[in-house]
């Protein structure tokens, strides 16, 4: 019917909108590089962002709303997110969870995420910061994802990045600074 197309074209316009602002929000357009930001707001344009790659999976936000903002540079950030919940939803292979959590720690913002997905073997942890060090079948990953998000992470913001992992759970760690 009519009305049901214009309800349709309604609906496909707005969701359209919304990914343009969580694009814009994303890549922090028509702002400075470094400034005061809210993790949240980075997690969640990541998260509109990566809808699609996320369907299947079911994502849990439990976010310390009480956090301080933090100078960073917003849409590196939102690299090292897009990272962390790609590897994520490869490592949960379309069924499982992912949850977001955000904390004080000391003198850091922790940002965590946490799926329970397989697991990476013990014997592989050491390396999982390595360039070109995957646990990616041949032809699905290059190694450098982790990489890139430990040198925005440690390098550009002067934070903590580290990984733990048993059968089950997996949880990446970032400590950003406060001060």
């Amino acid at each position: 019917t009519i009305a049901g197309l214009g309800r349709t074209i309604k609906q496909s316009a707005t969701r359209v909108a919304d990914l343009v602002k969580a694009v814009k929000s994303y890549t922090y357009m028509d702002q400075a590089p470094q400034q005061e930001i809210d993790v949240h707001d980075g997690l969640d344009s990541t998260l509109m962002v990566l809808q699609h790659r996320l369907n299947e999976v079911t994502v849990s936000r439990d976010y310390n709303r009480r956090l301080p903002r933090i100078t960073a540079y917003g849409s590196e950030l939102n690299q090292v997110w897009t990272i962390l919940l790609d590897n994520a939803a490869d490592a949960l292979a379309g069924s499982g969870s992912i949850c977001l959590r955000t904390s004080l720690e000391n003198d850091y913002v922790l940002v965590e995420c946490i799926d329970d997905g397989p697991g990476i073997p013990a014997d592989q942890q050491h390396r999982l910061f390595e360039p070109f060090f995957t646990t990616k079948p041949v032809g699905q990953g290059t190694g450098l994802g982790l990489s890139i998000a430990r040198r925005i992470v440690v390098e550009r913001h002067n934070g903590m990045i580290n990984a733990h992992s048993r059968p089950g759970e997996t949880c990446f760690q970032v400590f950003l600074p406060i001060a």
